[in-house]
């Protein structure tokens, strides 16, 4: 039988290589878009890129350029490799003397361990940080948002929406420790993947200079960095009757199935689509819980059901204002 260490190590590793073929490039174009809102934040702050590649990472670039523009005080990136030398590259200051700080002044360090955001040397740099921006593997997006939770970390990140219904995710939701972004409230995102990804998905295409891009749907950013629209109201215009908000049978609640028809005049639990997250104002509502999945545990109460039927995932809210 395999002991413990060997058990967790191999289980690492795979977990390592699954994250590895869901390596996606965020485009700068989208980083520009939602770090633009965040530069009082960013001001005289260790920046932290834990699963970025200097050499195909926009995280890296962005912050490079814009190294003396918002006021950082460093700025390191890492990244795992299985096969090959991972390293981190670190920009602290001018050390080429030529008046300004951009890419030139990175220092690249070898690192003894793969790069991994779980290896100890990885740990020890988000330890000194204080706000983590990346493109973590959506395949372990939950051990991802745990680590920067135990750590007490700032974080920019993107994820998938789905995540919203994550255990680890929900009750930093539900306690208003983070919530989504400014930039992106529906669609898909492309995303540039390396030159072996498969290309399977139904929207993708190659450029001119044979880089490979795809489409992903239900991509948003998720962060605890705060910023004045999200505490901007929700407009209500409807009012509540029986026949058009049906009750659940197996939680009070009645059933809303858009946004926008939420009633101004409930005051008890009402169940919301999960996109009601990129509206939420938390002084003007307070997150009760969800019914997401199958598991009932503090947080979800199970799949929402109307007259036997079984509903799509909904968050639990009540309007704090009544």
């Amino acid at each position: 039988m395999a002991n413990k260490e060997s058990t967790n190590s191999n289980r690492d590793l795979n977990s390592a290589n699954k994250a590895k073929k869901d390596e996606f490039y965020t485009q700068l174009v989208d980083i520009e878009k939602e770090l633009g809102h965040y530069k009082d934040h960013l001001k005289g702050k260790k920046i932290f890129c834990n699963c970025d590649d200097p050499k195909e990472s926009n995280f890296f670039t962005y912050f490079a350029l814009n190294f003396k523009y918002l006021g950082l005080k460093k700025l390191t990136t890492t990244h795992y490799e299985r096969d090959g030398q991972s390293y981190k590259l670190e920009i602290t200051t001018d050390i080429n003397n030529d008046g300004k700080i951009d890419l030139d002044d990175a220092l690249k360090t070898p690192l003894k361990e793969n790069g991994d955001f779980r290896s100890k040397e990885s740990i020890a740099i988000l330890e000194d940080s204080d706000i983590v921006v990346t493109n973590p593997p959506f395949s372990i997006f939950r051990e991802f948002i745990k680590q920067i939770e135990e750590y007490n970390k700032q974080f920019v990140i993107i994820g998938n929406v789905n995540a919203l219904s994550y255990k680890e995710v929900f009750k930093l939701l539900k306690n208003n420790r983070a919530w989504l972004g400014y930039s992106i409230h529906s669609g898909d995102r492309e995303f540039r993947v390396p030159d072996d990804y498969p290309l399977k998905a139904a929207g993708y295409r190659v450029d001119d200079e044979g880089n490979k891009f795809i489409r992903v749907k239900g991509v948003r950013w998720f962060t605890n960095l705060d910023y004045k629209e999200r505490h901007e109201d929700l407009l209500l215009y409807k009012t509540y009757n029986e026949e058009e908000y049906p009750r659940y049978d197996n939680y009070n609640a009645i059933n809303v199935d858009k946004t926008k028809e939420i009633p101004m005049d409930y005051k008890g639990h009402m169940g919301v689509p999960i996109t009601f997250i990129d509206k939420y104002n938390p002084e003007q509502f307070e997150i009760v819980g969800q019914m997401a999945t199958t598991k009932v545990d503090e947080y979800n109460y199970g799949y929402p059901y109307i007259n036997g039927k079984k509903k799509y995932a909904r968050i639990i809210i009540r309007n704090k204002r009544l």
